[in-house]
């Protein structure tokens, strides 16, 4: 199936390509991608990315009715419940006592406004971690396989047992982007908050590393 990224999707690439960018060699990502990642910190990051998942398929849920949210709004790419599972793989119970970090909160309340000032601002933070689950994070999974060991019972939140073509499932999801677009008259306050939404993910990483690595410097 041919990938013609057009309309908003593309907008919303172009306009996120350096903060794309930058995401990748930051904080705890820059250490997965670079294989060096040690496991306390990636749970960390787990735990952090849980609460702005939760926010949005919360909103996700409960909003599907309007026309924009439905769009995106499929349930095969949602992923707090396989987080879930890797973080009881890999701490038990336990781990729900890990902290949530300011920055994980400051990404969820995000998330809850960018609805209340209009469902198209939603779009934004759906291609911005959703595309980027699908088109990365196999990837991602695999590095961590290498580095830590994990086997698949910690690794569900790389894998969408429920999409048979994962491929043409990201260009039928760009298409519906697109379609949303077609109903936007002003895109700027989508690509605006797709930058916003990358750069709290920035920040979210950066901040777990660095909370890791004060907590093994403090034992």
């Amino acid at each position: 199936m041919p990938d013609h990224v057009t309309g908003l999707a593309l907008a919303l690439r172009e306009g996120t390509r350096a903060l794309h960018g930058l995401a990748e060699r930051s904080g705890i990502v820059r250490e997965i991608v670079l294989g060096r990642v040690y496991e306390d910190a990636y749970v960390l990051y787990l735990r952090n990315l849980l609460p702005v998942y939760q926010e949005m398929e919360h909103i996700l849920k409960s909003q599907r009715g309007l026309p924009l949210i439905s769009t995106v709004a499929r349930p095969p790419i949602y992923r707090a419940a396989a987080i879930e599972a890797d973080l009881e793989a890999l701490r038990g119970s336990a781990w729900s006592s890990l902290p949530v970090l300011r920055s994980s909160e400051r990404y969820a309340e995000c998330i809850a406004k960018s609805v209340r000032n209009g469902a198209a601002r939603l779009l934004a933070h759906a291609y911005v971690r959703y595309m980027g689950d699908l088109s990365g994070g196999p990837v991602l999974g695999r590095k961590l396989s290498r580095a830590l060991g994990l086997g698949p019972e910690a690794l569900h939140f790389y894998t969408f047992p429920e999409i048979r073509d994962q491929t043409g499932f990201k260009v039928e999801y760009r298409r519906a982007i697109c379609a949303c677009g077609e109903q936007i008259a002003d895109w700027s306050p989508v690509i605006d908050e797709a930058m916003i939404a990358f750069e709290l993910n920035i920040a979210l990483s950066e901040s777990v590393l660095e909370a890791a690595d004060s907590a093994v410097s403090g034992r």
